[in-house]
């Protein structure tokens, strides 16, 4: 295989290495084999991998194969797949992004176990910060995931690890979860596809919650089919994959730059927000300007926090905890419990349901500022960290609050030719509908053309367009 043709397929994504695999046009093994290969190459710059199970993923691409040559079809067969190290498999000690976690987990978590059972393939884990508190991927354990566009830039957090190896090629897809931005943060710094789903759509176990109900998990991809198809494997909803393929009808879209925490917005991130607003008014939507009710002090704050603290509880060795989460869990343990019990009472989706009844979807950054640096926060106490991601990321929490799905797609790139991301938020259960949009969207910005080279100084190797953003294709 040609080293172009090998570049191609390290990109080629989900769906089509499935059907590639379906075909019998590439085993899986020597998918496995590739990306083995990339990770060892690249990702010693990147550090997007905390474990790389090779004997087991080479064992497990055997095992596909051989369905394959006995006529099984699952969907994912033989694709390689990595996981947030949140996400347990059995034999591995899920860390959290810390050393405080030691003991091997007995059995594949829940989502591990779906897409097993569809046939994917497990590379390994991918790193985050400590127990997944922060936006950056950056700790004192496993050190700091730089993004393949520049590493001086971060990935973003808590799936920083995941959007970095995606990103690069280093696997078909990955696992995220998103507490308060951590798919969609990822997938914007990243030039990825992520979608925060509506809660409890895809389960948590073997955790029955997250941050007080504020957690999901889901997946980052580099096309809306992807995305689609995972979801499908992960929900268990057989209706997803068909979505990209669906209209969405014609919809009302809010196009709003009012961030949920006042801060000043990029104005290479609004030029992103229009050049998304435009295509949409191009592909025969409604597009008028209208500001989300958000709240004066948001009960987000305070199930983050009271979340992180009760995470804290949890780990087997807390002295090897790093100074600043001690201090988050420090300021969760400060919350009373009254003001915790209102925080879980509260939603705001009454507060956010007219805005919503006006409009199908809410459009809206991902990030108030292009990618910080890498490791824009290490060595920085709790408050200090709080007040600099507040700054940054403004715009994803209020979702994680209300339970709605919110989709992450680049919407262009900065002056040095970064992507940029926006996010789309639709109502509660409209996964399809979103994945439809985004499906017209990434059609018209083709978006999946753009990969970083990985090669030198990535700020000055992305070739941006004309303009400095994405162009309608």
């Amino acid at each position: 295989m040609a080293v172009k043709d090998r570049n191609e397929l390290a990109f080629a994504g989900v769906v089509r290495q499935a059907e590639l695999v379906r075909a019998g046009e590439v085993s899986s093994r020597e998918l496995v084999e590739l990306y083995l290969e990339r990770i060892e190459r690249l990702d010693p710059e990147l550090n997007a991998f905390r474990v790389v199970m090779r004997e087991r993923a080479l064992a497990d691409a055997d095992l596909a194969d051989a369905r394959r040559a006995a006529g099984d079809e699952r969907p994912l067969l033989g694709v390689p797949l990595a996981a947030k190290d949140v996400e347990d498999v059995a034999g591995e000690v899920t860390r959290w992004g810390t050393s405080a976690f030691t003991t091997p987990a007995a059995r594949d978590s829940e989502l591990v176990r779906r897409l097993r059972t569809a046939g994917a393939v497990l590379l390994g884990k991918t790193n985050l910060p400590e127990l997944a508190i922060i936006g950056d991927t950056e700790g004192p354990s496993f050190g700091v995931t730089r993004k393949p566009w520049d590493t001086e830039r971060s990935a973003a957090g808590s799936s920083g690890g995941s959007g970095a190896a995606v990103a690069a090629g280093l696997c078909a897809a990955a696992t995220a979860s998103d507490g308060a931005g951590s798919i969609r943060l990822p997938a914007s710094n990243c030039g990825l596809v992520g979608l925060k789903p509506t809660r409890d759509r895809i389960p948590l176990t073997p955790l029955t919650e997250h941050w007080y109900g504020m957690g999901v998990t889901g997946f980052l991809t580099r096309t809306v089919a992807d995305t689609a198809l995972l979801m499908q494997v992960g929900t268990a909803d057989d209706s997803l994959a068909a979505a990209v393929e669906a209209s969405p009808g014609r919809l009302r879209v809010a196009r709003s730059l009012k961030p949920g925490f006042p801060t000043r917005v990029d104005g290479a991130v609004r030029r992103a927000v229009d050049d998304v607003a435009a295509a949409l008014r191009s592909l025969g939507h409604e597009v008028e300007d209208d500001d989300p009710p958000y709240p004066l002090a948001s009960p987000s704050i305070v199930r983050y926090l009271a979340g992180a603290a009760k995470d804290v509880e949890r780990v087997e060795r807390p002295e090897r905890l790093q100074r600043r989460t001690r201090g988050f869990a420090r300021l969760g343990k400060a919350v009373p419990g009254a003001v915790l019990d209102w925080a879980r009472r509260e939603d705001d989706w009454r507060r956010m349901a007219p805005f919503f009844e006006r409009h199908d979807v809410l459009l809206q950054p991902a990030a108030a500022r292009p990618p910080v640096r890498a490791g824009e926060w290490e060595g920085l106490g709790a408050l200090r960290t709080f007040a600099g991601e507040a700054v940054a990321y403004p715009f994803t929490g209020e979702w994680n609050l209300t339970g709605q799905p919110s989709l992450a797609l680049p919407g262009g790139t900065s002056d040095h030719g970064l992507p940029i991301g926006v996010q789309l938020v639709g109502r509660h259960g409209q996964e399809a509908m979103l994945l439809a949009l985004a499906a017209q969207l990434e059609a018209e910005l083709r978006w999946p053309d753009r990969r970083p080279s990985l090669i030198g100084n990535p700020a000055q190797r992305a070739e941006p367009a004309a303009s400095g953003r994405l162009q309608p294709g």
